[in-house]
């Protein structure tokens, strides 16, 4: 399998069950948007609140702790063109931030599996990279059913 996600552990001990979960679910994410023709990949970064907490002060003045922080390198037309056109530049699509703790919670709260959790969370993260958002009722609509479809082909259900 192509390593599409370059996966950092910081004050959280390495978890080579975590790193290969997260590289199906971008490897299908890749595959589902036609990126994979591209040599785009994602970095993401697993750790713990305070981390996390840290760097949604410093980027986005928000000094409280979250499930997950995306950082997109590209807005959405320019991730159109390079599909359109392809993008021969091995270049990062940005960074992800999750909070492994905050996972494990959500997952308890949710009534789901750690494993669903984490690829929800990277899913999420994906199309976040990608341009999408979930503030107004349409986009959220669109979001999540791309989500959906994603962790659908892979298997991973709420169950």
């Amino acid at each position: 399998m192509e390593q599409l996600a370059d996966v950092h552990y910081e004050k959280i001990e390495p978890n080579q069950e975590y790193s290969n979960l997260i590289n199906r679910v971008v490897n299908e994410c890749f595959k589902t948007e036609g990126l994979d023709k591209l040599k785009l990949y994602i970095s993401i970064t697993l750790t713990v609140p305070e981390v996390i907490q840290e760097a949604n002060k410093k980027y986005r003045n928000i000094d409280k702790p979250t499930d997950v922080l995306s950082f997109p390198m590209f807005e959405r037309q320019e991730l159109e063109a390079m599909l359109k056109t392809g993008y021969e530049v091995e270049d990062v699509l940005g960074d992800l931030i999750i909070s492994i703790p905050r996972v494990k919670e959500q997952a308890v709260e949710y009534g789901h599996s750690f494993e669903r959790e984490l690829a929800y969370m990277v899913v999420h993260g994906f199309y976040h990279l990608m341009g999408y958002d979930h503030m107004e009722e349409n986009d959220k609509k669109e979001m999540r059913a791309k989500e959906d479809e994603v962790l659908n082909k892979l298997g991973i259900t709420r169950d």
